[in-house]
């Protein structure tokens, strides 16, 4: 199926490909141009044929009774006269080939030298210029680039519609019934493996096999196409699919993180002007109401959690290294004393220093640590400690509402997120979406590696 999709395919692009490519295959295959012709409803011109063929007349009279008979006069006149309706007329336009008309009569002009395309051709089949530059000649300059181009010209049928008679469809038609009967057998297979699935959502299953039997859009017909050859195996699409995806996604990336990050900052900026910060930081339940889930105040188990680690856990290992930085500097401030540099002439002095400021260092940060654990578990430090930190917040918001310092926050705020707009998320590049993905990709390939690696392979 894969591959008969593949050829009808080949089919629908030589059909699109027809018309813009007509001309060639009319000077190369002229043969194919016959057949085809009718499919397309392409018929040869009258005016244009009869023209053609007045040409050949007038050559086989030429060769019977030459140039300057009376019958070549009269069959030159016809053809004075039919060259200039069909300049007039222009019956190239139905077929879109006024280009070629075009081409045409600037070929007649540079040859002639004449300025109008209809003294050029007037000029040309006059019995003076056929004798002056000779039959041969001048005929065989037709021949070669005058007359290809008007044998390329046709008429083309019209529909009762209005449209260009078209009969690809009868081509196309076994194509789109194998196809059609295709999906129905598979879409009957999916609702029977799935009775919950609706007869649509088992024909949408597979979705791109619709397209191969639309009777239009037919280009689209690439899309099942590639995933078919794919899935066969017969062409490996992955990477293709892999840069498809990626630029997808880096099409939209910067667009979606541009918008979520304006977002938020625009609803921070929103509360900061609706007076929220005020609201939080003076924490009155009655202005600003807040929802508790578990009846903890998170913010006290975290802080009461890292202190305790920092406490029982931290000072007791760091402790030597405390030890040595308080007799490092015991050392140093009896090393500034005048009293004792003039004690160091006398034998024994260093040692006992060494000692004394070992003991100091030693009994300082074992009264500063037994101070903090006793701080800490100390129920009465433990309320003042809270009473404190209490009096403070509401000090500092009474004061900051009292000095309007609020108001000038919410506008420094408010300034400073519209900077971070414009300054950082709105240049965000395609090149940082690019090196995002790239970093993610990478990502990936090292966590498969490191599975396979570490995971056991099962028997």
């Amino acid at each position: 199926m894969a591959i008969t999709a593949t050829i009808n395919l080949g089919f629908v692009l030589f059909d699109l490909g027809y018309i813009p490519w007509r001309d060639f295959y009319l000077r190369n295959l002229p043969s194919l141009a016959r057949l085809y012709d009718p499919i397309k409803g392409i018929q040869p011109h009258r005016e244009t044929e009869a023209y053609l063929a007045a040409v050949t007349t007038v050559s086989s009279q030429v060769s019977q009774t030459g140039v300057e008979s009376k019958v070549v006069g009269a069959l030159l006149e016809e053809l004075r006269r039919t060259s200039s309706e069909i300049i007039e007329t222009n019956p190239f336009a139905l077929a879109d080939k006024s280009g070629t008309l075009e081409k045409i009569k600037n070929r007649m002009r540079d040859h002639t030298g004449e300025k109008s395309a209809k003294k050029a051709f007037a000029f040309f089949w006059s019995q003076a210029n056929l004798q002056q530059k000779g039959w041969n000649q001048e005929i065989e300059f037709f021949n070669r680039r005058i007359k290809p181009l008007i044998a390329t010209n046709y008429y083309r049928q019209i529909g009762e519609n209005g449209e260009f008679v078209d009969r690809f469809f009868w081509i196309d038609f076994p194509f789109t019934l194998i196809f059609g009967m295709e999906l129905l057998a598979s879409s009957f297979f999916i609702k029977r493996r799935h009775p919950e699935f609706s007869w649509l959502e088992a024909i949408i299953w597979h979705w791109y096999n619709l397209l191969l039997v639309l009777p239009f859009w037919r280009i689209l017909r690439v899309i099942p196409v590639i995933i078919r050859l794919d899935k066969a195996k017969i062409i490996n699409f992955q990477s293709i699919r892999t840069q498809v995806h990626r630029g997808i996604v880096s099409n939209f990336a910067e667009e979606f993180t541009e918008i979520i990050v304006v977002r938020v900052i625009n609803q921070i900026q929103g509360s900061v002007k609706r007076g929220e910060l005020t609201r939080w930081l003076l924490q009155k339940e009655s202005i600003r109401p807040y929802i508790d889930i578990n009846n903890v105040n998170e913010v006290e188990a975290i802080s009461t959690i890292l202190v305790q680690t920092v406490i029982y856990q931290v000072l007791p290992k760091i402790q030597p290294e405390i030890t040595a930085i308080l007799r490092h500097n015991i050392e140093g401030a009896l090393n500034q004393a005048p009293v004792y540099k003039n004690l160091q002439v006398l034998p024994g002095v260093s040692q006992f220093q060494t000692q004394i400021s070992e003991q100091l260092a030693s009994q300082i940060a074992t009264n500063l640590y037994n101070a903090i654990i006793s701080a800490v578990e100390d129920p009465v430090s433990a309320t003042l400690s809270s009473q404190l930190l209490q009096r403070f917040t509401d000090t500092l918001g009474a004061e900051m509402q009292k000095k309007q310092v609020i108001t000038e926050l919410q506008s420094l705020l408010s300034d400073f997120l519209e900077e971070v707009k414009l300054n950082y998320v709105q240049r965000l590049s395609q090149e940082d979406i690019q090196q995002v993905l790239e970093q993610t990709r990478s990502m990936k390939v090292q966590t498969v590696v490191h599975s396979e690696i570490v995971l056991p392979k099962r028997e």
